[in-house]
């Protein structure tokens, strides 16, 4: 089974997976993930035979992550989702970081990362693209998201966004070198 996405963009925390699941996960691993000190990115179930849910965290205070985060995430995770048992098969668990090139799953997001390069994929054509890459310029209207491309600006209704990541760039790499991610 390839990666199942949410059909209409990812939820409040950022879950991507069938709608049902995706919000289950998040109910279960939430509020835990949340107390330790920590924020959901994207929950993923990728795979065929060999499933794996790759759970995407980052720290609420925005300090790099390390492996002590990752392995202390998942051995929480583990155990939450060995007691609820939301997945019927078999899979592995996987906690990560989002990395410099993340994804951006929540319209603040765009607020967070304006002025660096963004490249998103629509569910449908807005004004003529369903791709667009250009650097973002933030959030209009609590609702849409600014994105200068090189021909022109574009505003795309956040509900619109099926997949969205930053753009690996010197300017993402020396910020994050900086620390101001």
């Amino acid at each position: 089974m390839p990666e199942v996405e949410a059909s209409n963009g990812p939820n409040r925390m950022g879950v991507f997976m069938s709608d049902v699941l995706g919000e289950k996960v998040a109910r279960i691993i939430g509020p835990s993930v949340s107390a330790m000190g920590y924020d959901v990115v994207r929950a993923t179930l990728n795979g065929d035979r060999n499933l794996t849910l790759q759970i995407m965290v980052e720290r609420t205070d925005r300090a790099e992550m390390t492996v002590e985060d990752c392995a202390s995430v998942s051995r929480a995770v583990s155990a939450l989702l060995d007691v609820e048992d939301p997945i019927p098969d078999a899979y592995n668990l996987e906690v990560s970081s989002p990395g410099i090139d993340r994804p951006l799953v929540r319209l603040d997001d765009y607020e967070r990362f304006s002025g660096f390069e963004a490249r998103l994929e629509l569910h449908r054509a807005v004004e003529g693209r369903k791709r667009v890459r250009g650097t973002i310029r933030g959030v209009e209207g609590g609702e849409s998201v600014a994105i200068d491309t090189k021909e022109d600006g574009i505003s795309i209704p956040y509900s619109e966004i099926k997949a969205a990541k930053l753009v690996l760039t010197d300017e993402l790499i020396q910020a994050s070198l900086a620390g101001r991610l």
